[in-house]
């Protein structure tokens, strides 16, 4: 339930503890020991585990957890056992875009590497239409004027010589579709935009539409960078 509706729901006397009905919203329980009931049925109080999952959306997959008729979802590439889990994306890519998505139960480090008040590092490769001018990646890099407001700098990077038309973008905002605004707004198309990093984590060598369960050492990273 949503908390407003487990407020309507004490509000009517449908949620007691140990047998007692409730009024008080703040009041403490034990799950080891109290038994919490909705409708006098139990309720099970066991803690999900918390799950840190990193994944390689492959292009023409949509980064929802939530069904959607008519396309495919990042939850129809996942295993069986992760289906049963409510988890969700930390940062979405549009369906044209691919690369790294960090999929978890955990909201509140899904919030804090979100939110753009934290403003966590993105970083993506973009191949385009044609090679950058220099003033170009200036206005970049210094914020371009969009529908929505002025986009915060940017940091721009050239990639070898051999990729003449990619480059590596970072931003910490997440606009809709905002890489690719900014590029159109200064007379550019991407041709593909892939996602490598978000804060500490990496995307590294994992295949696209692959997924893995982060190490310990990546977790506690995270955790570490949203303090």
């Amino acid at each position: 339930m949503s908390r407003r509706k487990i407020v309507i729901a004490i509000q009517q006397g449908h949620i007691a503890v140990n047998g007692n009905s409730i009024e008080d919203f703040s009041l403490p329980v034990d799950p080891n020991q109290d038994v919490i009931t909705f409708k006098e049925k139990p309720v099970n109080l066991t803690i999900e585990p918390k799950v840190y999952l990193m994944f390689n959306k492959p292009v023409g997959i949509l980064s929802t957890t939530k069904p959607y008729k008519g396309s495919k979802t990042i939850i129809d590439l996942l295993p069986e056992k992760y289906r049963r889990i409510r988890i969700y994306p930390a940062g979405r890519l549009d369906k044209d875009s691919s690369g790294l998505l960090l999929l978890s139960n955990d909201g509140d480090l899904v919030y804090k590497l979100t939110h753009p008040k934290y403003e966590h590092e993105k970083e993506y490769v973009v191949k385009i239409s044609r090679r950058l001018a220099w003033k170009e990646i200036k206005h970049l890099e210094s914020g371009i004027a969009l529908e929505d407001g002025l986009t915060s700098p940017a940091k721009i990077r050239k990639l070898p010589a051999a990729q003449s038309n990619c480059y590596s973008i970072t931003i910490h905002e997440g606009r809709k579709r905002q890489i690719r605004r900014m590029f159109y707004a200064i007379g550019y198309r991407i041709v593909e935009l892939h996602r490598i990093r978000i804060g500490t984590l990496e995307l590294g060598k994992l295949k696209r539409g692959d997924l893995r369960e982060l190490s310990s050492k990546e977790i506690k990273r995270l955790k570490q960078s949203v303090i």
